[in-house]
């Protein structure tokens, strides 16, 4: 199957299964998928996204190889709000390795704190730092701040994860 063209061919559920089915076959596969997902064709990058996500919700460990780079790449400023909100999406369901959680932590809060990013971008990155915390309960004090900050102009979306995350948050604080 040549990825690039069944993405771009149709863009429906069955199409992104049937990707996410060949994709998640073999490492060499997802690793062409990722590639996509990480490139700078806008609607392929969109498309592909969801396919990723499938991907590594039924396989994570396809997933572990490529986190460096996809943390990375959150730290793009012309990144597309499509890709940053697959990319927090696809991480809250990974634990992050220690050695990644610094760029992640940073990246977050960069997102979460901007006043411009999209609410689903900064719920994404709300849980993603939630997780993190939950590991690194010295960072929960910063994470509330933070998301306390924002409660009085949120949206109904954003409050109400913000309520999740910072009951979730006071059974890990010290």
């Amino acid at each position: 199957m040549n990825l690039r063209n069944a993405i771009l061919q149709e863009h429906s559920k069955a199409q992104t299964l049937r990707i996410s089915e060949y994709a998640g076959a073999a490492p060499t596969q997802f690793a062409e998928l990722m590639t996509l997902f990480l490139g700078n064709e806008y609607r392929v990058t969109q498309r592909a996204a969801w396919a990723v996500a499938i991907c590594s919700e039924k396989q994570p460990q396809l997933l572990h190889p490529w986190l460096k780079k996809l943390i990375t790449n959150l730290s793009k400023t012309d990144l597309h709000a499509a890709v940053k909100r697959n990319t927090l999406r696809i991480l809250q369901y990974v634990e992050v390795p220690r050695t990644l959680q610094g760029m992640t932590v940073t990246n977050c809060f960069i997102l979460l704190r901007s006043a411009t990013e999209p609410i689903a971008v900064k719920v994404f990155a709300m849980t993603v730092l939630s997780n993190v915390c939950k590991k690194e309960p010295g960072l929960i004090k910063e994470l509330k701040l933070v998301i306390e900050a924002q409660l009085p102009q949120g949206s109904a979306g954003f409050l109400s994860r913000a309520r999740k995350v910072l009951r979730e948050l006071s059974k890990f604080e010290r």
